[in-house]
């Protein structure tokens, strides 16, 4: 009889998303959030409540409809996710409208693309992008939760990003666009890349350590 194999060990990986809320964190806290992370990617169960949401953002940017689709999304979903729809259209919507005319916009195909953090994979995915009338591009990236983005998840969404710009969208910008204030973040002028590299590594260093040990 053959002794049954014991299954092979969960490589570190982390989404852009996942990554962001980490490093978010201090503390204790850090460690009981990557060890949620490990054992959602070990039963293989996630669902996006947004979905629908992304779908009818992009519609409108797509057909230049102007927030068309978003004014209708939030009767379409499930009754359990209407006050959630309900509380990110109108901040979607006045972002929408920041970006100017329908007409003068389009959607831009974005693509995922794995970034190396030392040891650490993480996959960057964009939700889509805008070309502009004047042929310039952003790669945009919706943070959805009822808190603003802290100034540390948006340093690491936008830099990681840009950091891949070549694979996910060429020549384009990095945005973080936070969907119930309708606000979007880009990188400031006074950031210095190499410095957040090297903060991002150590991040990326103790993942991979908790990680390891939340087995």
């Amino acid at each position: 009889m053959t002794a049954p194999t014991s299954a092979a060990p969960l490589t570190p990986y982390a989404t852009l998303l996942g990554f962001t809320r980490y490093v978010d964190r201090t503390g204790p806290t850090k460690a009981t959030f990557v060890g949620g992370l490990r054992k959602q990617r070990a039963s293989r169960h996630g669902f996006n409540p947004h979905g629908q949401f992304v779908k009818a953002l992009k519609a409108d940017i797509a057909f230049h409809t102007g927030g068309t689709h978003l004014a209708g999304v939030a009767d379409v979903v499930k009754p359990r996710w209407r006050p959630l729809y309900q509380a990110l259209v109108p901040g979607a919507t006045a972002w929408l409208e920041s970006l100017g005319e329908p007409a003068g916009i389009d959607l831009a195909q974005t693509r995922d693309a794995l970034a190396m953090l030392g040891d650490l994979p993480v996959k960057i995915n964009p939700h889509f992008g805008v070309r502009y009338a004047d042929g310039h591009a952003e790669a945009v990236r919706l943070h959805f939760d009822e808190a603003p983005p802290s100034e540390e998840a948006t340093l690491a969404t936008l830099h990681l990003m840009a950091r891949h710009m070549d694979a996910v969208l060429p020549h384009a910008e990095p945005v973080l666009v936070d969907v119930r204030r309708g606000e979007a973040h880009r990188m400031p002028d006074t950031i210095k890349p190499e410095q957040v590299e090297q903060w991002l590594a150590g991040e990326a260093a103790a993942f991979r350590a908790i990680w390891s040990t939340a087995a």
